[in-house]
């Protein structure tokens, strides 16, 4: 398994910019894994592919405006913080913008906060101390944190939130996540499927290529996930009763998985609250998930490698090159895959 075959040709005109509108008017390729066919809808026409007794298990964490302006102390040079990953709730890993930020570099922020860094990491990556909680500052004057490839400003952030967004933590959005609206939802829960819910928080290390020649050199990121008691229950329910575990987004189904790994014998998940660094490649035995909604990801990236994963390299590819020539939108913003 070398990481160039998860590689593939994307047109710079096949990223998405903006959202569609309303949200469940993206194009939906529906993906039969069993039947191995392919089937063009939009999403408002889901609940076609779907059954009673099914259970959506969902990723509620919020996107927080985690880019932050500062100035250095002395001199007054410009910086930019992105907050990634939170360690207490004074200090976080950031991702930095500037020159000379060494540990003992202290930085002047707006409303009377400073900060230092206290740790390099690797690349532009620090460990930085808030004089402190750092979460109120950025509701004042933070800004949502778009992906690298999207180059046109957004003119209502919180269509970069899903429409169930509850706890902040999340430096991008849990992308599948976005195509629901309240309606389409209202109109699934009276077709008999039900939703559950789970908290992943997603760092920016989600965006990033594979780089090594092998795909099992990568040392993936860490992200705080959370699946409560409720929705552990729900999945064993669903199973219990023959209904499909869908996970909704690939950080869904990274927080499922690491459940069921850390599940006792005869238990399909667990609770579980803790960090998880699963990465999932081809050849994992998937135990929670049955099926899964996503969106259409980066070359090279460990989210193509867990679709391959879940529905076999060849035919993602094959997916993507047809999505390509049928007018697709890709990323963030993009359409939704629902593989079955």
């Amino acid at each position: 398994m070398r990481t160039e075959d998860f590689d593939y040709f994307l047109p710079q005109e096949s990223i998405a910019q903006t959202p569609v509108y309303p949200r469940h008017a993206s194009r939906l390729m529906v993906l039969n894994r069993q039947e191995d066919t392919i089937v063009h809808a939009y999403f408002y026409e889901i609940g076609r592919f779907l059954r009673p007794g099914d259970l959506l298990v969902l990723n509620e964490t919020r996107v927080i405006k985690a880019r932050i302006n500062a100035r250095k102390l002395p001199g007054g040079g410009r910086v930019e913080l992105l907050l990634l990953k939170e360690i207490q709730e004074d200090v976080w890993e950031c991702l930095v913008g500037g020159k000379g930020l060494i540990p003992g570099k202290r930085l002047l922020l707006p409303q009377g906060y400073s900060a230092e860094i206290v740790a390099m990491g690797v690349g532009a990556n620090r460990t930085v101390k808030f004089s402190k909680p750092v979460k109120e500052l950025v509701e004042i004057v933070g800004q949502v944190p778009l992906p690298p490839y999207i180059r046109t400003s957004l003119a209502d952030e919180e269509r970069y939130q899903t429409v169930y967004a509850r706890p902040p933590g999340s430096s991008a959005a849990p992308t599948a996540g976005l195509h629901f609206t309240r309606e389409l939802m209202a109109q699934l829960e009276a077709q008999g499927i039900r939703f559950a819910f789970l908290t992943l928080h997603v760092g920016l290390d989600t965006f990033a290529p594979v780089t090594e020649s092998s795909p099992t050199e990568h040392v993936i990121h860490s992200e705080w996930c959370h699946l409560p008691i409720e929705t552990a229950d729900a999945v064993r329910q669903t199973r219990a009763m023959g209904g499909r575990v869908i996970a909704v987004g690939t950080t869904s189904v990274r927080t499922l998985e690491a459940a069921a790994q850390r599940a006792s014998e005869g238990q399909v998940v667990e609770p579980y609250e803790g960090f998880t660094d699963l990465f999932i490649l081809p050849g994992h035995v998937f135990r929670a998930v049955d099926a899964m909604i996503t969106n259409f990801h980066l070359p090279r990236s460990t989210l193509i490698m867990l679709v391959s994963a879940f529905a076999g390299r060849e035919r993602i590819l094959a997916a993507y090159r047809l999505a390509i020539h049928e007018g697709y939108r890709f990323y963030s913003f993009g359409d939704a895959m629902l593989i079955l």
